[in-house]
């Protein structure tokens, strides 16, 4: 859930050298790709715009559509639509490593920037068309 909490204040307090560097990159990129401007969610994500996601199952909520997190390991993208929608993307990238919806990057200065740029925004867009929702609802992905 979106909180009131300040997003400079959390990048401010990013220990980790590489990780506030990135933060910072990352905020741009997000702010320049979504349009729209960043939000807390929860504690320590910095999140982008939000879409409604319902599962079969009953279980919905709100996530933000584009989201990151300067964690101590990695930073941490969030692509809610899954990592397997950007496969042909991701081969470009650089080093990093997966999750089912999480891509982790050590350092901004090994990646493609333009691919990165590219999978957020596609990522986005699925996120807040309207019908990334209605897959959730009939048990795909969402």
């Amino acid at each position: 859930m979106a909180t009131d909490a300040a997003v400079r204040e959390f990048l401010d307090r990013v220990e980790h050298p590489v990780r506030r560097r990135d933060a910072e990159t990352m905020l741009e990129l997000m702010t320049r790709v979504t349009g729209q401007p960043a939000k807390m969610w929860g504690p320590s994500i910095v999140g982008f715009g939000s879409y409604h996601y319902r599962y079969a199952s009953g279980r919905e909520g709100d996530a933000p559509a584009a989201g990151f997190s300067p964690r101590k390991p990695a930073t941490t993208i969030y692509l809610n639509d899954g990592i397997a929608a950007h496969a042909a993307l991701i081969e470009r990238l650089g080093p990093h490593t997966t999750g089912v919806g999480c891509l982790y990057l050590k350092s901004l200065d090994a990646i493609d920037l333009a691919a990165l740029e590219e999978i957020v925004a596609a990522s986005y867009r699925t996120l807040t068309s309207g019908t990334f929702g209605q897959r959730a609802r009939d048990g795909g992905a969402g």
